[in-house]
């Protein structure tokens, strides 16, 4: 097959499981964690048992595919990855796995734990760490959409180069996208904790790491 045509049949399938990850990201992020917090207890515990799985399995799944087609465009660009797709796809990857080695992982335990409750059980001990360690991470993720997406669009239509010669400027995007990482890991919210405190922290993480490759 033309290696042109798997790479926009890449570039689609890309487009379509892109949507579907992030989408659902912003609902659990902006809607669903946000009601959460005002619900009571018989409609937290229904939700965790009817509405989330089904929404996590097209979630972590169109984290799977955007991940897959992403690396087969990778592939076929080879050489002609510049810095700016190079960072977006070291944030889309860290989203990867946060979503399948931590969200996931702690959301089966919440999960298990509410199943549990509604059968008139009691509540998993671990799920009240779990919870939080899920949060994190999704909230971090949320961070690092924002300039993830900035940075895949400006590869095609604002680059900043190749990597030769722009070393420096990559090495402290990454660096700076690492202890975001470490955070995600070990860390606490902060100003994340909010709607409001994610989405301005993804926008002015979007203009460090702009700077950064701008002008390094």
């Amino acid at each position: 097959m033309d290696s042109i045509l798997i790479d926009y049949l890449a570039r689609w399938g890309h487009y379509l499981a892109g949507m579907t990850w992030i989408g659902l990201l912003y609902y659990f992020n902006f809607v669903q964690t946000e009601y959460f917090k005002e619900a009571d207890g018989d409609a937290r515990t229904d939700a965790f048992t009817k509405l989330v799985p089904r929404a996590l399995w097209w979630f972590r799944w169109g984290a799977m595919f955007t991940f897959l087609s992403g690396l087969v465009m990778l592939g076929i660009r080879g050489a002609g990855v510049t810095v700016d797709i190079t960072v977006g796809a070291v944030m889309g990857t860290l989203m990867f796995l946060n979503v399948w080695l931590i969200i996931w992982p702690n959301q089966k335990i919440v999960i298990a734990s509410n199943e549990q409750v509604k059968s008139g059980g009691e509540a998993l001990p671990e799920a009240a760490g779990a919870a939080p360690k899920a949060g994190l991470a999704s909230r971090t993720n949320t961070l690092f959409s924002i300039p993830m997406l900035f940075f895949m669009g400006s590869s095609a239509h604002y680059a900043h180069g190749g990597l030769n010669g722009n070393t420096t400027a990559l090495i402290t995007a990454l660096v700076i996208i690492a202890v975001l990482e470490l955070n995600a890991i070990f860390g606490k919210q902060g100003p994340m904790t909010t709607v409001r405190g994610v989405i301005g922290s993804g926008f002015g993480l979007t203009a460090v790491l702009w700077a950064v490759v701008a002008l390094l």
